[in-house]
């Protein structure tokens, strides 16, 4: 497991750490069942408080890409189905949208047809 935590970065220490471990998680380089090392072993690893390594389990917990058990430790989820997650994401990127859209005073139709226009600029990818 190769992670990297940029202490000079703009983004939070825990979050670099929450992303590079979904990523690892979400493609199968960390499978299912895999244990994580403990809070205080990676935070020795990776030169970080226990307490940034904790919330960056949290954040994952909260996700269901990991399960944390005493005596168990913190063991990678299975990930959920890919149509599921997909959705998911479509779902979050809809949402963030219509809020932006809202603020900016946008009628339902502007905001439609500005969706559209970029999904005119994308082809659909083919299996």
């Amino acid at each position: 497991m190769n992670i990297d935590v940029d202490p000079d970065s703009a983004v939070p220490a825990y979050e670099q750490l929450r992303a590079q471990l979904a990523d690892l998680i979400r493609s199968g380089a960390l499978a299912t069942g895999t244990r994580l090392p403990s809070i205080r072993q990676l935070a020795s690893d990776l030169a970080l408080a226990p307490g940034t390594v904790a919330r960056a389990f949290r954040e994952l917990e909260g996700e269901g890409l990991v399960t944390s058990r005493v005596r168990h430790g913190t063991l990678v989820a299975p990930v959920r189905g890919t149509a599921g997650h997909t959705r998911d994401q479509v779902e979050e990127a809809a949402r963030s949208f219509a809020l932006v859209a809202r603020h900016l005073g946008l009628s339902d139709d502007d905001a439609l047809r500005a969706v559209r226009t970029q999904l005119g600029r994308f082809p659909p990818l083919t299996s």
